[in-house]
C-alpha cells in the first residue's frame, strides 16, 4: 500500500506521541473486525443558504430591537429566538431581514431549513434536516450515519467550532428544533413558528410575538408594493384595502401582486372584491402557495380535536374578545376542558391572549373559522347571547335587589352567579363591550325578545357608569325590538328608560316625546306602575322649564305608588318633591321630605338611594344656611358611598361638599372636594366634570 506523499516526497501522514504514555500503542486503522474512527474531515465548504431578504419591508422597528436584545451570547450554550405569530403576519421576513443584516459577521456558514414540508404541510423530521445541514458543511454522503442519534453528535461535533447562523423557518415542535441547535458558542439561531413551542424554554428559547400592522404601516406596505402615486391616486378605496387585510403582511403582498401585475387593476375592483366577508379570503389568494387561507388551513390541520371545536365556537362569538365560561357554557363542557383547548389555540397562534382569561381571534382568522361551521353559526351565536343575558340579568338583581323587573329572564337568571355588588359590576364593567355587541347582534338576527330584555338588565349598571351616549344607543334599539314584539308594557320600559339618558343630556324635549308615549302605552297595558314611572320620569324632564308642572307629575306618581302599596316608588317620587321644593326656596320643606326619603331607604336596605336622599338633604341644609349639619350628613354619606363603590354618587356628593365649603369660606377645602369631584366624573365619563374643574381653576 502507497502512502501518500507532499510534493517533497515525505509522507503526509505522521505520527507523533507527546508526553508520557502507560500501556502500549497502537497504530492502525483496523484490526479484525475492530474498526477504529475519527470525526470525518470536513470540505472547506462555507453555506450561504439564506432565501432574499424581502424587497418591500416597512415598520418593525420595535421587534428588530428587540431581536438585536435577543441576539447577545450566552455563557454557555446557543439559545433559539423563537419568532411567532399568526399565519401571514411576517415572521420569515422579519428574520430574513434581522438576519441578512448580521449575515457579515457568519464566516462559518449560514443555514437555512423549511420545516413544514410545502407541498403537503407534513413535518420535516429532523433527521433529513441533520442530514442536508451535514452535507451543506462539507460532510461526504457516506460519512454521514443513518440513526438520527448519531447524526446529531456529528452535527455537535462538525459545528463544535463554529459560529453559524441558523433559519428554521415553520418550525411545528419543538423536539423538531432541539437536535437542530449547533454546538459552536457564538452561534444563532432563530426559528419561526406558529406555534409557541413553550418546551424550548428547557434550551433557553427567547420568544418574540410578532403582532399584525397597525393600519398606518399597512398603508405604508402597499405604498412600498406598488408605488406611492398610485396609493394616492385612490387612497379612500387603499385605505379600504388595507383594513379588509387586518394588517396581515401576505394579504396585502397578494392585493399587491395583483396590482403590481395587471396595470388596469384598481384598489376600487380590489375593495369590491374584499368588501364581503364571505368572498374575502377568497380574494386574499393569489396561488396555492400564495393564499392566506392555505397557511392558516395548515394551523387548522394540526389542531386536536377538542381545540378545532373551540376555534370553530369562537369565530361565532359576539364581540371581540371573550373569557372561557361563554364558549363553556355554549358547548356544555366543563371549564377545564375549554381551557385547555384554548391554550391550545393559543400555542397555535390562532387565538391571542389579551388579559387573563380573555382571548381575541384575528379577524381574518374569525372568517376561516366561521366558514369552517357556517351551517351551526346561528345556534351557537344564540348559545353564547343566552348566557350574557343570564348573566346580565343575575348581576342586575346583585347591583339593584329590590328594583321591579318584567324581562322573563329574571326568573330563571343565575342568582348565585356572583357573590356581592363589586363582583357584580366588575364583571358588568368588563363584559360592557360583549353586552352591547350581543345586543347588535340579536337585533340583527331578529331576536327581538332577547334585545329589549338586555335593555332592562343593563338599566342598572348604566345607572352606576352614566354612560349616556351609548346608554341611548342600545336604548333606540330596544324600543325598536320591542314593538316588533307587539309587547306594550316591555314598549313603554324601555321608553322610559330611553327619556331618563335624554333628560340626562338635557335633550328634554325628546324625553318628554319619548316618556308621553311610554305613559299612554302604560295606560293601555293596564300597568299602573309603569304609569307611575312614566309620570316621575316626565317630572324629572320638565323640572328645568316648569318646576311647578314637575311637581305635580311627581305628586301623580307618588298617589298610584300608595295606592299599589309600592313603599319604594313612594319615597322615591318624595326625594323628587324634595328636589322641587328645594329648587323653589322651600328649604324646610325640603328638609322634611329628604329626611323621609333617606329613613325609608335605610329601612328597605337602599345604599345607593340612601345616598342621594342624605346628599340633597345635605344640600338643603347648606341653602338654608345650616353649613355645619350640611358638612355632617354629606361626608357620612360620601364614607357610606366609598365602601358601595359609585364613582358617580360619590363625585356628587364630593361636589356638594365642595359647594358647603365654599359657603363656610374654606376654600382650600372646597377645590379639594371638587377636585376629588372632577376625578370621580372622569371615571364615568360624566360632563359635570369639566364644570368642577372650572370651579377648581376659580
Amino acid at each position: 500500500m502507497a502512502w501518500p506523499r507532499t510534493e517533497d516526497g515525505e509522507a503526509s501522514f505522521r505520527n507523533a506521541i507527546h508526553g508520557q504514555v502507560s500501556g502500549q500503542v497502537v497504530q492502525t486503522a483496523s484490526v479484525g473486525a475492530v474498526h477504529f474512527h475519527g470525526a470525518p474531515a470536513a470540505q472547506d465548504v462555507t453555506p450561504s443558504q439564506l432565501p432574499p431578504a424581502p424587497t418591500a419591508f416597512v415598520a418593525r422597528e420595535r421587534e428588530l430591537a428587540l431581536l438585536d436584545g435577543l441576539s447577545e451570547p450566552r455563557t454557555r450554550g446557543v439559545a433559539p429566538i423563537v419568532i411567532r405569530g399568526v399565519a401571514g403576519v411576517g415572521k420569515t421576513s422579519l428574520a430574513l431581514r434581522w438576519m441578512h443584516e448580521l449575515a457579515p459577521r457568519f464566516d462559518d456558514g449560514r443555514l437555512f431549513v423549511n420545516l413544514s414540508d410545502p407541498g403537503s404541510g407534513e413535518p420535516v423530521t429532523a433527521s433529513e434536516v441533520l442530514e442536508w445541514f451535514l452535507l451543506s458543511l462539507g460532510v461526504a454522503a457516506e460519512r454521514i450515519p443513518l440513526e438520527t442519534q448519531r447524526r446529531y453528535a456529528l452535527y455537535r461535533s462538525v459545528t463544535a467550532h463554529r459560529q453559524i447562523l441558523v433559519l428554521l423557518d415553520n418550525a411545528v415542535s419543538a423536539s423538531q428544533v432541539r437536535p437542530l441547535l449547533p454546538a459552536g458558542q457564538g452561534s444563532v439561531v432563530v426559528v419561526t413558528s406558529r406555534s409557541r413551542l413553550s418546551g424550548l424554554a428547557l434550551d433557553g428559547a427567547r420568544w418574540l410575538d410578532v403582532d399584525p400592522l397597525d393600519h398606518s404601516d399597512s398603508l405604508r406596505l402597499l405604498r412600498a408594493l406598488v408605488g406611492d402615486d398610485r396609493v394616492g391616486a385612490e387612497s379612500e378605496d387603499a385605505v379600504r384595502v388595507a383594513s379588509f387585510c387586518g394588517g396581515l403582511p401576505l394579504a396585502l403582498s397578494v392585493v399587491a401582486a395583483r396590482l403590481a401585475s395587471r396595470a388596469r387593476r384598481t384598489f376600487a375592483r380590489e375593495a369590491g372584491d374584499l368588501s364581503g366577508e364571505g368572498d374575502r379570503l377568497a380574494g386574499l389568494t393569489l396561488d396555492t402557495e400564495t393564499s392566506v387561507e392555505v397557511v392558516l388551513d395548515m394551523s387548522l390541520a394540526a389542531l386536536l380535536d377538542d381545540e378545532e371545536a373551540v376555534y370553530r365556537l369562537c369565530a361565532w362569538h359576539p364581540g371581540r374578545e371573550f373569557g372561557g365560561q361563554v364558549l363553556a357554557a355554549a358547548l356544555d363542557w366543563p371549564e377545564g376542558r375549554v381551557v385547555k383547548a384554548l391554550d391550545g389555540l393559543v400555542e397555535a397562534s390562532l387565538l391571542t391572549e389579551t388579559g387573563e382569561d380573555r382571548f381575541a381571534l384575528h379577524d381574518l382568522v374569525r372568517l376561516h373559522a366561521r366558514h369552517l361551521d357556517s351551517d351551526n353559526g346561528q345556534v351557537l351565536q344564540r348559545r353564547m347571547t343566552d348566557w350574557y343575558l343570564d348573566r346580565a340579568a343575575a348581576a342586575d338583581t346583585v347591583v339593584h335587589p329590590r328594583r321591579p323587573r318584567l324581562a322573563p329572564v329574571y326568573q330563571t337568571a343565575d342568582g348565585s352567579a356572583f357573590t356581592d355588588t363589586a363582583a357584580a359590576l366588575g364583571w358588568l364593567t368588563r363584559e360592557r363591550a360583549n353586552l352591547r355587541a350581543a345586543l347588535e347582534s340579536a337585533a340583527s338576527r331578529g331576536w327581538d325578545d332577547v334585545v329589549w330584555q338586555f335593555c332592562e338588565t343593563l338599566w342598572g349598571y348604566f345607572l352606576h357608569t352614566r354612560r349616556y351616549g351609548e346608554w341611548i344607543d342600545m336604548q333606540r334599539v330596544g324600543v325598536a325590538s320591542a314593538r316588533h314584539c307587539g309587547d306594550r308594557r316591555a314598549e313603554a320600559l324601555i321608553r322610559i328608560q330611553l327619556g331618563y339618558a335624554l333628560t340626562k343630556i338635557g335633550r328634554r324635549t325628546e324625553a318628554v316625546e319619548q316618556i308621553a308615549i311610554a305613559r299612554d302605552l302604560a295606560r293601555t297595558a293596564q300597568d299602573p306602575r309603569a304609569e307611575a314611572t312614566a309620570l316621575e320620569q316626565l317630572g324629572l324632564a320638565v323640572l328645568d322649564d316648569d318646576p311647578h308642572a314637575a311637581l305635580d307629575f311627581f305628586s301623580q306618581a307618588r298617589d298610584l305608588h300608595q295606592r299599589l302599596g309600592r313603599d319604594r316608588g313612594v319615597a322615591l317620587c318624595r326625594r323628587r318633591i324634595g328636589e322641587v321644593l328645594l329648587a323653589l326656596g322651600r328649604y324646610d320643606d325640603a328638609v322634611t321630605e329628604f329626611s323621609a326619603v333617606a329613613e325609608a331607604m335605610a329601612v328597605l336596605g337602599d345604599p345607593t338611594q340612601h345616598a342621594r336622599a342624605v346628599t340633597m338633604l345635605g344640600a338643603a341644609h347648606s341653602r338654608a344656611g345650616r353649613l355645619p349639619q350640611a358638612e355632617r350628613v354629606l361626608r357620612d354619606a360620601f364614607e357610606a358611598m366609598r365602601e358601595f363603590g359609585s364613582a358617580y354618587y360619590q363625585a356628587e356628593i364630593a361636589a356638594a361638599l365642595g359647594d358647603v365649603s365654599a359657603l363656610a369660606g374654606d376654600q382650600e377645602s372646597a377645590v379639594r372636594w371638587w377636585d376629588q369631584a372632577a376625578t370621580l366624573y372622569d371615571l364615568v365619563e360624566d360632563p359635570k366634570a369639566e364644570l368642577m374643574r372650572s370651579r377648581v381653576r376659580g
